[in-house]
């Protein structure tokens, strides 16, 4: 059986701690899960955020003199950072040689992403910080509640995995692949060749990309919280163990997923099962396990 598993980037800073000690233990408890997974049949392809990560790397730019590193290469860094702590990893746990793929995605230069930047990045800063800076910003809302400052760029759509065709070659060896990383690093491609852009593409639209294209059986969206909830927050909020397609999509359109965390992750889901996927999970990452086994975790079916 063919798995794609997407790790959250917060889930693997736990707290959105990103010091490589906290990344690493939590990317260790994490792989015992995968190893349960690979020890059972499973081929396994591994996506994964970098928020913590690349906010991390867009706080040090702002303290310190080094020339400033553009956000596509920072996307990529961080890859390359993710992918190294989860072949490590895997590597002592289940004997494999892991490989990680340093993934561009292509995305339309046209997309109206462009026109109007949505995903805030990088530190949080005061109103005075913020005029200062030769970048678009959109008031935001800190963990302590008070009101700030943050850096805005566009989120356009994935539309093609620059080394698919590579990452297709090495699932086939049966070895674990990790790629995707913080949703590839977006790029245009034209007549003058290959371009970064300064843009985020969401994870989980481009995981569902990498399970189409790998021809997975299983999606799991391993994230911080154990399941999806229908009325999250509110007093009726209860548990979804299995739905089917339909069933999301009411729940969907309902409005009932927060639009810039589990909104993406649940259409990512239905639009795998609609190209052809046999389910998707969407689980904590301590329960990935399980939840792959159909005992734990949010079960989707296409119904």
């Amino acid at each position: 059986m063919r798995t794609v598993v997407a790790l959250g980037g917060n889930a693997l800073a736990p707290s959105g701690e990103a010091t490589i000690a906290a990344q690493r233990e939590r990317i260790e408890a994490t792989a015992d899960q995968l190893r349960e997974l690979h020890e059972a049949g499973h081929d396994l392809v591994l996506t994964h955020g970098n928020g913590p990560q690349v906010g991390a790397l867009l706080r040090q730019q702002e303290e310190s003199d080094a020339p400033e590193r553009p956000l596509d290469v920072l996307v990529a860094e961080t890859q390359a950072q993710l992918g190294y702590l989860l072949q490590q990893a895997l590597d002592e746990r289940i004997h494999a040689s892991v490989a990680s793929v340093v993934t561009q995605v292509e995305v339309d230069p046209e997309d109206p992403a462009f026109g109007e930047p949505s995903k805030p990045v990088g530190p949080y800063l005061s109103a005075e910080q913020a005029g200062e800076r030769d970048f678009e910003t959109t008031d935001v809302t800190t963990p302590e509640g008070e009101t700030a400052h943050r850096r805005v760029v566009p989120s356009p759509e994935p539309r093609r995995i620059l080394e698919g065709e590579r990452i297709e070659t090495l699932v086939g060896d049966s070895e674990p692949v990790v790629c995707g990383g913080g949703g590839g690093v977006p790029v245009t491609v034209g007549d003058d060749g290959i371009e970064g852009v300064a843009a985020v593409v969401d994870k989980d639209h481009t995981t569902r990309l990498v399970a189409e294209r790998v021809g997975a059986d299983v999606l799991v969206m391993a994230t911080d919280v154990p399941c999806v909830y229908a009325d999250f927050g509110t007093p009726e909020q209860s548990r979804i163990a299995d739905a089917t397609a339909a069933e999301m999509r009411e729940h969907l359109a309902g409005g009932e997923f927060g639009e810039g965390s589990m909104e993406p992750k649940i259409q990512a889901c239905l639009d795998f099962l609609d190209a052809g996927g046999e389910r998707a999970v969407v689980a904590g990452t301590e329960d990935v396990a399980a939840a792959v086994r159909g005992d734990a975790g949010t079960q989707i079916h296409p119904g």
